[in-house]
């Protein structure tokens, strides 16, 4: 298929280059992107850390200033709302939380990749979610289920175990009632020394995706780019070097047709180099031979 030892040596070259290129990529954009996901998480985590500390202190303060009594922070009566279903509850803290951190969760949310941040307790009770979350009441089900979230029960298995852990940070995976499937990474609120529940932080998994998505993209264009311009060099570069063998051919030729009065010039120390010589030689050999033929005749 190819005539020039110049192609086939580039060609093969090429083909070398782009299996380890292939392999070192694949490599790079693996390492990457768990080192993303975990530089994520760990934003995650220090999220739900600090969340769960400003809520812990907001209602620490409310008590000491006589907003409500200890008691009345756990309050567990949860006083159903009418017409709601899934249930919506009060409690004896509850407006007030919706005034005091209301604007504090939202904060988490500047981050594109917090889908709620929501404090709830013990056993899984949300007083106050995020602003997005607390649309108006349409009367759709559906719609309502995703538009207005605040101040339900979210005890299912997932949530339940956020608001009753006690570990400085749990991670879990979350199958939200939405239909969305995220991290639930969450960490405990404590109200005058007493656990209160768990701060949750929902930390989308799509945007974790699209990250590493985008990190794969641009690693690989980068790395296509690098291919393209070596594959270029390469075959610069070895069809320069492999110059000085069309020379040589061309003189062998000459040689093989008589033609030996051309002196063949040795250029380089190398394999060609010596291959000069060599037929340099010959040539010589060559001329006297056809001397003596023409003196004998």
């Amino acid at each position: 298929m190819f005539k020039k030892v110049g192609i086939k040596v580039a060609v093969m070259v090429n083909l070398v280059l782009l299996v380890v290129m292939a392999a070192g990529t694949w490599y790079i954009v693996d390492q990457q992107g768990k080192s993303l996901e975990s530089q994520l998480l760990e934003r995650g985590r220090i999220e739900a850390l600090v969340g769960a500390k400003l809520i812990g202190k907001v209602m620490d303060e409310a008590i000491d200033n006589g907003v409500f009594s200890v008691k009345a922070a756990f309050d567990q009566d949860y006083v159903p709302i009418p017409g709601f279903e899934p249930a919506k509850y009060h409690t004896q803290y509850d407006a007030y939380l919706d005034k005091a951190i209301l604007a504090m969760e939202d904060e988490f949310l500047q981050d594109d990749s917090v889908v709620f941040a929501v404090a709830v307790d013990v056993n899984g009770y949300l007083p106050t979610h995020n602003t997005r979350y607390q649309k108006a009441i349409t009367g759709d089900k559906q719609k309502d289920l995703v538009g207005n979230r605040t101040k339900r029960m979210f005890n299912d298995p997932v949530g339940i175990k956020a608001a009753r852990n006690l570990e400085p940070v749990l991670q879990q995976v979350y199958n939200r009632d939405t239909g969305e499937t995220m991290w639930d990474i969450s960490a405990p609120i404590r109200v005058k020394g007493k656990h209160w529940g768990g701060f949750r932080i929902g930390f989308s998994l799509e945007k974790t995706q699209q990250a590493k998505s985008d990190l794969t993209l641009t690693l690989g264009a980068i790395m296509l780019g690098i291919l393209l311009l070596s594959t270029v060099l390469v075959f610069i570069i070895v069809n320069g070097a492999l110059a000085p063998l069309t020379r040589l051919t061309r003189i062998a030729g000459d040689l093989a047709d008589g033609r030996v009065g051309e002196k063949i010039e040795k250029l380089s120390q190398d394999e060609i180099g010596q291959l000069a010589d060599v037929l340099e030689r010959l040539r010589v050999s060559l001329k006297a031979a056809m001397e003596r033929l023409t003196r004998v005749k």
